[in-house]
């Protein structure tokens, strides 16, 4: 997909989310099946601030040109070349243990979710004109899928959202299943 492509999609999953969230009251979006779960209001959180403060942030400083030698050379991992070269991350459950530096708050509110999808279609739209040929030249290291340049990691962006639509479904199913 090329830039313009992902924003859409982005944009299109963007609405998916913001659908969920409106239907959604404050109680819903932040219940949690278990202490150690997250609730659909902090994966939204998980989205947003990954899309703003690692993946865009790391086209930045892949169009900066801002990078350590060693990365210069290096290349994504096993995992990543088959993530890239299929344009998906495998659709399976991946937990983390539950951490400050990690677990997303809850949010505060409704709006807060909405302006952050917001904040992320607006800061792609201003980064993608930036994003041509010179860009691949600089790269990122991703902690699962190795050398990213600014271009894949935009993309990523796309991936993670379309990803995490299992988690929606799953958290979603809970709750029905609790009501039930």
């Amino acid at each position: 997909m090329n830039t313009r492509e992902i924003i859409k999609q982005v944009a299109e999953h963007s609405d998916l989310y913001l659908r969920e969230v409106e239907a959604l009251s404050i109680e819903r979006l932040t219940w949690k099946e278990r202490d150690e779960d997250w609730s659909l209001g902090q994966m939204y959180w998980h989205l947003i601030n990954t899309a703003l403060y690692m993946q865009l942030s790391n086209v930045e400083t892949c169009i900066s040109k801002e990078q350590h030698p060693a990365v210069l050379n290096a290349g994504k991992s096993e995992v990543g070349e088959t993530v890239f070269s299929q344009g998906a991350i495998p659709p399976i459950r991946i937990q983390v243990p539950a951490s400050p530096q990690y677990t997303p708050l809850q949010p505060e509110s409704k709006e807060q979710i909405v302006k952050g999808f917001q904040t992320v279609l607006q800061r792609m739209e201003e980064t993608a004109p930036r994003l041509d040929a010179r860009t691949s030249l600089h790269k990122v290291m991703h902690p699962g899928f190795g050398a990213l340049d600014a271009r894949e990691w935009f993309a990523l962006i796309e991936m993670h959202y379309r990803h995490h639509f299992l988690q929606q479904e799953r958290l979603k199913n809970a709750w029905t299943s609790l009501q039930a």
